[in-house]
């Protein structure tokens, strides 16, 4: 059943004022590790079947770079950040300043790189709906994977175990001068942490 298929507008602004939260969090925090401003925008948020996650970012063999984690805690979940292959290159480009040598293929240290990225917005996201819900959740050691989504779905399907099937997407864009990165970021709660969730947001679900 869609649970948030009658989701009113004020619920769907709580979720949103999350993503804004988070948004301003990982901005702040970027800007601290790369010495430089980083503006973030949350142009778009909503809740989504977890089938429809592949054609969000471009259909099931398209290859992307995602960061994965799973939350842990008093509603448990799993975490996606999911850049397309251009661009992470962008990223590290534009807003790391590294010479990016290879469109193909690429170096530990820019892995790394992408590591931390990736953990400081999970990290960010996660920090504000815990805030907000003053719910536990503490995020593992994020993964790197470099494939095609759905086998990256189905990765982490296999080693986070059955996961719900709905999940919040946030849309975010980095801005850094001129330059402009677009990011998809899921979190997936278990089928028992929506409830949750919306219970301490003092939001009825439907």
């Amino acid at each position: 059943m869609d649970v948030f298929k009658d989701l009113a507008d004020f619920q769907m602004d709580v979720l949103k004022e999350v993503g804004n939260i988070g948004a301003g969090h990982a901005a702040t925090a970027l800007s601290t590790l790369l010495d430089k401003p980083i503006d973030m925008m949350v142009p778009k948020v909503k809740m989504l079947p977890f089938e429809e996650i592949c054609e969000s970012v471009g259909g099931a063999e398209t290859a992307v770079l995602a960061i994965f984690l799973r939350v842990e805690g008093d509603a448990p979940g799993n975490m996606f950040f999911i850049l397309h292959l251009e661009s992470a290159k962008n990223v590290l480009r534009n807003l790391v300043g590294l010479e990016v040598e290879d469109e193909e293929q690429y170096s530990e240290l820019e892995l790394s790189a992408l590591n931390e990225i990736g953990n400081i917005l999970a990290g960010s996201y996660l920090s504000s709906l815990a805030d907000f819900t003053r719910l536990n959740m503490q995020p593992t050691v994020p993964s790197l994977a470099i494939d095609m989504a759905g086998a990256i779905l189905s990765y982490g399907l296999l080693q986070f175990g059955e996961m719900g099937d709905q999940a919040l997407l946030i849309d975010t864009k980095f801005l850094e001068g001129q330059n402009e990165v677009q990011g998809h970021f899921f979190l997936i709660p278990d089928p028992e942490s929506f409830g949750k969730i919306f219970a301490a947001l003092g939001v009825e679900s439907p």
